[in-house]
């Protein structure tokens, strides 16, 4: 929690395509800041593109924070492309990212305020792992 009692979150999100489009799933690691709690959440996609897995994840991990209380995010993302389109200084044209982008952004309007970061991949290795997690186990069948 902050100081005035608000909740705060680092949100690390990413979505993996092997083969782009190709079997894809995302991957969330949360970190509520008072309590240093941490969340990990993955799923499976089917066949889809990486920048549909990448918003994906963000998406998972902002209905997670709504769910728990709202509060203040900090999303951390690999994806240039998305947190550019999140801060507004890219435009978001392709067909089947329109609607997520516009989920996302309703999202973060319910929070008490957010941050978008692009950071490199180094620094999103657990969100990366449970996007490849969310592949391989296909909706939590192991393959």
């Amino acid at each position: 929690m902050t100081q005035d009692g608000t909740l705060s979150w680092v949100l690390y999100s990413d979505g993996a395509s092997r083969g782009n489009p190709g079997p894809a799933g995302w991957g969330t690691y949360l970190i509520e800041q008072g309590s240093g709690q941490v969340v990990e959440l993955s799923g499976y996609l089917g066949v889809t593109t990486n920048n549909v897995a990448e918003y994906e994840g963000l998406l998972a991990g902002l209905r997670h924070v709504l769910a728990h209380g709202g509060g203040r995010v900090a999303i951390r993302a690999d994806s240039q492309l998305m947190v550019r389109q999140l801060e507004g200084r890219y435009q978001v044209k392709h067909p089947r990212l329109v609607p997520l982008y516009r989920a996302a952004m309703a999202m973060l309007a319910q929070t008490a305020g957010w941050t978008a970061t692009h950071v490199p991949r180094e620094q999103n290795r657990e969100a990366d792992r449970l996007a490849n997690r969310g592949i391989d186990e296909r909706d939590g069948h192991p393959s």
